[in-house]
């Protein structure tokens, strides 16, 4: 409630913004012709931006703002700004940045954010191997799950079309938790141990967690800026449901990144699942066929 003002400033200079308790992401959509005018557009925002903070006793801190370009390779490469100004100080364009936990890199690859992933997964399991020969399997699951599977499901909806090759980093950071709960040899086959501990694998937990988006989305349980992205084929009033199969709208797109974006993926994975699995309404009886589909 202190920051919501900020919005009012920020909409004021035409940008867009996300906010989440004391973060602020403020973002403008550029062709490479209209650089240089947004980033004089940014930085007078930013001058009312901190002329308001500076009224409301709080401060502006350039050390900890990043300024980042989003996009695809060959339009990054055309970029010549190399920083911006930042009320004093200069800026420099970084090629990542943490958003809430994630890392998002310039071009969208996710790169960053596995290997960030994988990094901490595997420090937490050289942590947790002297000690769960004195544990219980069931309480090695929980330890696991508490430690590693929340960090293979936090936001893992963003990592959906990234390359297989880093699918597979994330799969083997899964399969050595599932061996190292289940005491299993390196030389045994994976899937028989995943199934025993009823783990999805990585791919399947991205399409469960961008089902279940959906299923909010179409349900009114979810927020304005998801539920504008999912609309039934048959349907003028989104929440009508009158279709009998419950097909989502797919908007076309003629790039990677775009096919990758929750407006084309989520009525994707959507449309994907069986028929009488889209008609069920109640979440939780959702939840649990979907995970026997998405298993079989």
């Amino acid at each position: 409630m202190y920051t919501a003002e900020l919005s009012h400033i920020i909409a004021r200079h035409g940008l867009k913004f996300h906010q989440y308790a004391d973060d602020c992401q403020i973002y403008v959509s550029s062709p490479i012709s209209a650089v240089h005018s947004n980033i004089e557009q940014f930085s007078r925002c930013l001058r009312q931006v901190e002329a308001w903070m500076s009224a409301s006793r709080l401060r502006l801190n350039p050390s900890k703002t990043v300024v980042l370009w989003l996009g695809s390779r060959h339009i990054i490469d055309k970029l010549d700004v190399h920083e911006v100004r930042v009320l004093s100080s200069t800026v420099r364009i970084d090629s990542s940045a943490r958003d809430l936990g994630v890392v998002v890199d310039s071009r969208l690859t996710m790169s960053d954010h596995v290997a960030s992933v994988c990094r901490s997964a595997y420090f937490h399991l050289r942590q947790i191997r002297p000690i769960v020969r004195s544990l219980t399997v069931e309480a090695a699951k929980t330890l696991v799950q508490a430690c590693i599977a929340s960090r293979l499901d936090y936001c893992n909806a963003v990592l959906h079309g990234i390359t297989d090759n880093l699918l597979q980093r994330l799969q083997s950071v899964q399969n050595a938790a599932a061996r190292l709960v289940t005491r299993t040899g390196r030389c045994e086959h994976i899937t028989p141990v995943l199934r025993e501990l009823h783990w999805l694998p990585v791919r399947r937990r991205i399409e469960f967690k961008i089902a279940t988006l959906v299923f909010k989305a179409l349900n009114g349980l979810a927020p304005p800026y998801l539920v504008d992205d999912c609309s039934l084929v048959s349907d003028d009033i989104r929440r009508l449901r009158s279709s009998a199969s419950f097909t989502c709208a797919v908007p076309r797109t003629r790039t990677r990144l775009g096919d990758r974006s929750f407006a084309v993926a989520g009525p994707r994975v959507w449309n994907s699942l069986p028929a009488a699995l889209r008609a069920v309404e109640d979440y939780e009886q959702f939840k649990k066929l979907l995970k026997s589909h998405l298993f079989d």
